[in-house]
């Protein structure tokens, strides 16, 4: 199964790692650590809620006005 993951830098460093599909939301000090951990939490949430939304998440963007 393919999902989808959000990686954002951390303030305190590293990454946190989001899976929109299922709301699993870990971190890992690398990318790849971030990834191996989002994947391990996603399956362990899959197995107690299986997944039932078709379809994937999808990325864009938007802009919002800067302060002053």
């Amino acid at each position: 199964m393919e999902l989808s993951a959000v990686l954002i830098p951390a303030i305190e460093g590293g990454y946190i790692a989001l899976n929109p599909e299922t709301g699993t939301t870990t971190q890992g000090e690398t990318i790849e650590e971030a990834l191996a951990n989002l994947r391990e939490a996603t399956e362990l949430y899959l197995e107690e809620f299986p997944l039932t939304v078709a379809g994937r998440a999808l990325l864009t963007t938007f802009q919002v006005a800067a302060h002053a």
